[in-house]
């Protein structure tokens, strides 16, 4: 008998999530970008700097950005590592991965930059490998979280870091119902006018409901293997960055 799942409020088989998340990011990766600077006004740059920041690459080290789609975070770390570092952008989606490509070489960003197709519960890399591993937006669409945060601490070297950036739970109840009405009444708007998705947003906003709260997902990556774990809230815990470092 298959797996079940969650797509959005939906229950499904875990093939069929698969599926059509890879539908959802197919049908959105020419406007990705665009669409999060209108969704959050463009506060999605402050949190992914904020990460940024916070991962510290240096010179010469080995960086892997799962769910890298358009490679905002990947190509930041690009000039972090320098000459002597690799960073390899990765995605399960061919679409995104290939839109994240062309940015990269549009903006001149080349050396010590890989990119590879795969899915984040199953990585075909070597144990212990990675100074880096972020995943930015793209937890709560991996089918296994469990799995993918296994296989992202069995990728991360000792003492390395691994960051997790995601939709959480606002701290404030108060807040919460007015996320709510932004996130049911006006993001699936804006994905049928600008998007010309609605569908797509629509499961955006409930793919955040149905995702693992703050001291939840902490949990997880602790249980995954990942020592000294903490998150941070950020603009009141609509989104949190968790960080553990590798065994």
């Amino acid at each position: 008998m298959s797996k079940t799942t969650h797509f959005g409020y939906e229950t499904v088989s875990s093939t069929d999530k698969t599926r059509r998340v890879g539908e959802v990011f197919a049908s959105v990766a020419s406007r990705y970008d665009l669409m999060n600077d209108l969704m959050s006004m463009g506060v999605h740059r402050v949190w992914k700097r904020f990460t940024i920041d916070l991962a510290a690459v240096r010179p010469g080290e080995r960086v892997l950005d799962l769910a890298s789609g358009t490679c905002d975070l990947a190509g930041k770390f690009a000039r972090q590592a320098g000459a002597d570092g690799q960073v390899i952008a990765s995605d399960i989606n061919a679409s995104m991965l290939s839109v994240g490509r062309d940015r990269m070489i549009d903006r001149g960003i080349v050396q010590g930059m890989d990119y590879v197709l795969a899915n984040a519960e199953e990585l075909p890399f070597p144990t212990d490998h990675f100074d880096c591993v972020t995943m930015a937006f793209g937890l709560r669409n991996v089918t296994d979280k469990d799995a993918a945060l296994a296989e992202i601490q069995r990728v991360t070297k000792p003492g390395g870091r691994a960051l997790i950036l995601e939709f959480s739970k606002p701290t404030s109840a108060g807040f919460g119902k007015l996320y709510d009405e932004y996130s049911f009444k006006v993001l699936p708007a804006l994905g049928r006018y600008v998007a010309k998705d609605e569908a797509s947003y629509r499961y955006l906003a409930e793919s955040i409901r149905m995702h693992p709260d703050q001291v939840t997902l902490q949990g997880m990556m602790e249980t995954a293997g990942f020592l000294r774990c903490q998150h941070y809230n950020l603009a009141g815990g609509i989104c949190a960055v968790h960080r553990g470092f590798g065994a």
